[in-house]
């Protein structure tokens, strides 16, 4: 019976969140530097990656731009959300700032073609935060998530900038043969479009087009033009409740 790296998991847990730690706070920055490259290479070599001390050195000269996207998509959050009193609090308790933080450290990892460590990143932020973005998804400057709970972006799909998207909704593919794979099998969406809850957009050959509007529990299977509103229209009454219900 093969054995497989199971503990792993509590070992790239604590390791992404000192990451993303370090990326926001000198200190941690300094106590935890020799920590986290001597744990990557671990990890890499448990999981039989060969170069992990060059991976690690290359990963690292991506983090001054990771961090610079990532205080592109706070401000975005600080505009959007009229909850929020200050980027403080956005960095510090906002779970679709921190969900996009891990996607975009992930990313670059994906990039560099490292297997499973960014799935396994991606998969904590997950359970922490309900929000599902794989890491081999490709997502402009200055993405806003509001609440987030339940969303889905699925591995091959592309999102300009200044999107904003709500809880609930999917970037998903429809169903594809296995040997499609390395097929684009999610939608593109383009710059400065606004997707409310529980909006479900499928397939990879689908573009949702620059600022349009994609209304609440709306359901996509083709291609938006560019300046769209997109509505479910369903027919909701109101009146009087008669004696006896509850």
């Amino acid at each position: 019976m093969k054995s497989y790296n199971v503990c792993l998991k509590d070992t790239v847990k604590t390791f992404t969140k000192r990451l993303f730690y370090s990326l926001f706070d000198c200190d941690q920055e300094e106590e935890h530097g020799a920590y986290l490259e001597k744990t990557f290479i671990k990890v890499l070599k448990k999981l039989e990656v060969e170069n992990a001390e060059q991976i690690w050195s290359t990963f690292k000269t991506n983090l001054p731009e990771i961090r610079r996207k990532l205080d592109l998509d706070a401000i975005a959050f600080e505009n959007n959300d009229p909850a929020s009193h200050s980027l403080e609090e956005i960095y510090l308790a906002y779970p679709g700032f921190y969900a996009i933080s891990i996607y975009r450290l992930s990313h670059a990892l994906y990039k560099l073609k490292v297997p499973i460590l960014p799935r396994m990143m991606s998969e904590y932020i997950h359970g922490i935060t309900g929000i599902d973005i794989h890491p081999g998804a490709t997502i402009g400057d200055s993405f806003y998530i509001d609440h987030g709970t339940g969303i889905v972006i699925g591995e091959t799909s592309i999102i300009g900038k200044g999107v904003k998207i709500y809880q609930g909704v999917t970037l998903g593919g429809i169903s594809v043969a296995k040997s499609l794979a390395k097929v684009k099998r999610h939608p593109t969406i383009e710059d400065n479009v606004c997707i409310y809850a529980n909006a479900t957009v499928l397939g990879g050959d689908i573009t949702i087009g620059a600022n349009s509007v994609i209304g609440a529990n709306v359901w996509i299977t083709e291609s938006v033009p560019e300046n769209s509103l997109v509505t479910y229209k369903t027919e909701i009454k109101i009146r009087p409740k008669k004696n006896g219900i509850k």
